[in-house]
């Protein structure tokens, strides 16, 4: 009768599963997922409406997420929407989605005197891992599952491949007296990984290790992922070029780079004599 199916909410998350399984954040949508599928299952893509949608962000609110959380999970719900107007061609609206406000990123950095007192009081196999973020900008994953064969020690270079790289783009990472000094270290410990703990790898650094040496440094509001932020931070400060930091850094648009600009300042002081007036007057 040319009448189209009413197709349910389990029908389109499975189909995104299918024609999405490359994606290298999937394992997080499956996990959003998990969620959606209690709150949605049986219900009629074409009854996901604007009313259904805030309910159920006030739900994930009140679960105590973030806002930066819940938008991150009705993204996924948008793309879903989207797709199955778009290109499937299941449902003729898609309800427009607020997206909640966020707070300013963070600037929580490092003091030298902070890193000096944080470093005295780390386990030794975490120190290093430390060290080794502060000298590459390599986020957690990367410096805790690096692997000999992404190493070059008489070239003094790593790379991290596009498949673990969060802008799914290789970084290559240049590697300064402090990273080879950690990397010597660490030599012959295991043939694959870098670094280990007992003989066997390790996924992240420990959070029980963390946050008792934090607590007996005497550091407050400060987390792994802000030592990639104290490292950024520095090169900045230092006068690295922003184009050489971005992709020192790996990140795939300037947007990420914002919080940076106005610390960099070096590479273009030069510049301001350009519109200078002195000679004239």
């Amino acid at each position: 009768m040319g009448e189209k199916p009413k197709y349910l909410w389990q029908d389109a998350a499975i189909r995104w599963m299918k024609e999405m399984n490359h994606k290298r954040t999937i394992k997080e949508d499956k996990r959003f997922l998990r969620w959606f599928h209690d709150h949605l299952y049986n219900k009629r893509l074409v009854d996901i409406d604007k009313v259904c949608i805030n309910r159920l962000i006030e739900i994930r609110q009140g679960e105590g997420a973030s806002n930066a959380t819940v938008n991150r999970y009705f993204t996924l719900l948008r793309a879903i929407l989207n797709r199955a107007k778009n290109e499937w061609e299941w449902i003729k609206v898609v309800p427009k989605i607020r997206r909640l406000k966020e707070p300013p990123a963070r600037d929580r950095i490092l003091s030298p005197d902070e890193i000096e007192r944080l470093l005295a009081q780390l386990p030794e196999h975490t120190r290093d891992m430390c060290v080794f973020a502060l000298a590459t900008g390599l986020r957690s994953s990367n410096v805790a599952r690096i692997k000999w064969p992404q190493i070059n020690l008489k070239q003094k270079i790593a790379w991290v491949e596009a498949l673990n790289a969060k802008a799914g783009k290789p970084i290559g990472v240049p590697l300064n007296g402090d990273a080879m000094y950690v990397l010597q270290r660490q030599v012959g410990k295991h043939d694959t990984f870098v670094f280990t703990y007992q003989g066997k790898s390790v996924k992240y650094p420990s959070k029980d290790a963390w946050d008792n040496a934090l607590k007996r440094a005497g550091i407050e509001d400060f987390r792994w992922h802000d030592l990639r932020h104290t490292w950024a931070t520095r090169h900045a400060v230092e006068g690295t070029p922003l184009q050489a930091l971005k992709k020192l850094g790996g990140w795939a648009s300037w947007k990420s780079m914002e919080r940076y600009v106005h610390l960099c300042v070096k590479d273009i002081e030069k510049s301001t004599e350009n519109v200078g007036i002195a000679k004239q007057i």
